[in-house]
């Protein structure tokens, strides 16, 4: 059983910040010392790194989900939650990293070579780091950010300089085991080699890296076999080696339609036609090997092909294919553009970019998108009104209100920020006039009540208790009942 593998799904979690935390300072004779929460810790990143030392993804195969640390929440007294511990994950030379739908985010090749395929999120700050001159005890922090979340597939293809091509059995492990220090499995059966081999071979002061590439037969290109598999590691040699069995017993089979099959499939993968060709007829110390050899060479090199009479067996001819691959291998080599230094391009920002923009929807609804209202949309808590309302000054400040005014949106319209919505209300005031009330609050968000207040309930009692003395000294004095009867009587 093989223990190569060289395509696995990765699911990937960076680590979460940290929250803010709300903490006010208080001691003895000081109950009220100022805010003195602390900040929450950002998570931990996953990256890649290209590592010599490993030589197949069998790892991930077997796990596939990696997570990496959170951040810590921030504490009372001005202490900060401690960063999440990046992942850093060893990958083989030449691994592609793409999504799902097969675009290449990085293709790394080098060792030491570094990719961040997910970012850990900001911790989020605690109230001591957010007041200021208006907001000097704030009642609220900020959440964490999550971490990124996603898919990725990686793929492995070989780095190497020279590609042996062929027909299963044709003898390209046992040529890779004995121009170099590579011991791949050899047997006389088909698919005997179910990985690919990379073997180093030293010629002169030459040093180049051979690859046995297994499982090519008619519709390899197609998926058939094992070849669509392992057609990749074809992709980054310099050289390609045709090895050709010349003492196959099977019908149908000879040097001419093997090249021809073999060229047809790499034809069809596509972006090989390039590369220098050389053609080992291999197997010639069996009789009618090296008839069969000395009938097709004169064809073969009318084709303009270096043919290469070889056996692995008795180590013929192995010397001048190995010059000859070396030279080509240098011409490549020579050939190839000189490495250049990494450059730091700068992008400043456009001088009309806001940093958000701002899209009307078929049903009615906007949609503002920008990397600072989304982040602060996630970092903010929903069920603190103070929280609220400094989410409210800070996408005033950025322009958001005015753009959306712009934009045709009445008040009651639904705006969507990132994963949240809301009914926009351009009659809420946000700006710097703003006085904060009680901690956790927000005056502004505070629905009008019809219910007096408790001044205007004592005012109506007081009123009450006035009402009987005012009516009893607005009211006639009574008739005296002395003079009533003086009257009758008279």
């Amino acid at each position: 059983m093989t223990t190569f593998v060289d395509r696995v799904v990765l699911h990937m979690q960076a680590g979460d910040g940290g929250h803010g935390c709300v903490s006010i300072h208080r001691e003895k004779f000081k109950p009220f010392g100022g805010p003195d929460g602390g900040n929450g810790g950002h998570g931990g990143s996953v990256s890649l790194v290209v590592d010599p030392q490993v030589t197949t993804l069998l790892d991930f195969h077997f796990r596939p989900h990696l997570k990496a640390e959170n951040g810590k929440g921030g504490a009372g007294s001005n202490r900060d939650g401690a960063n999440g511990h990046d992942l850093l994950i060893k990958v083989p030379n030449g691994t592609v990293v793409q999504t799902l739908d097969g675009t290449v985010l990085a293709d790394l090749v080098g060792a030491g070579t570094t990719f961040e395929a997910a970012r850990g999120g900001r911790g989020g700050r605690g109230n001591a780091s957010l007041a200021n001159a208006r907001r000097k005890a704030p009642g609220f922090a900020e959440l964490g950010e999550p971490g990124d979340r996603l898919d990725v597939v990686l793929e492995l293809k070989s780095v190497a300089d020279v590609g042996l091509v062929g027909f299963p059995s044709a003898g390209k492990s046992s040529l890779i085991s004995v121009i170099s220090a590579a011991k791949p499995k050899i047997a006389d059966y088909p698919f005997t080699t179910l990985v690919p081999n990379l073997g180093v071979v030293r010629v002169d002061n030459h040093t180049f890296t051979v690859a046995d590439v297994p499982g090519l037969i008619p519709g390899a290109a197609t998926g058939k076999g094992l070849g669509l598999e392992f057609l990749r590691h074809v992709e980054r040699c310099a050289v390609l080696v045709h090895v050709v069995d010349t003492a196959t017993l099977e019908p149908g089979r000879d040097p001419l339609a093997d090249i021809d099959t073999i060229e047809a499939e790499l034809a069809e993968y596509g972006g090989l036609a390039d590369r220098p060709r050389l053609v080992a007829l291999n197997k010639v110390d069996v009789p009618d090997g090296q008839d069969l050899a000395d009938i097709v060479r004169p064809d073969l090199q009318a084709r303009g092909f270096q043919v290469f009479d070889v056996s692995a067996a008795t180590r013929e001819g192995l010397k001048e294919l190995t010059y000859a691959m070396a030279e080509l291998v240098d011409q490549a080599r020579r050939a190839a553009p000189p490495a250049e230094p990494t450059r730091i391009v700068i992008r400043p920002k456009a001088v009309d970019d806001a940093g958000f923009t701002i899209e009307a929807q078929t049903d009615g609804s906007f949609t503002v998108r920008g990397i600072r209202p989304e982040r602060w949309v996630r970092q903010t808590n929903f069920d603190n009104d103070e929280a609220v309302g400094f989410l409210a000054d800070r996408l005033a400040r950025l322009g958001v209100e005015e753009k959306l005014a712009k934009a045709g949106a009445n008040p009651g319209d639904l705006v969507r920020i990132g994963e949240r919505e809301f009914d926009w209300q351009p009659t809420l005031y946000a700006g710097v006039d703003f006085i904060p009330g009680n901690r956790g609050t927000d005056v502004r968000l505070e629905e009008k009540s019809t219910r007096p207040g408790a001044a205007e309930r004592l005012a109506a009692r007081k009123a009450r208790r006035q009402r009987p003395e005012d009516e009893l000294d607005a009211a006639p004095e009574p008739a005296d009942d002395d003079e009533d009867s003086d009257g009758d009587e008279e």
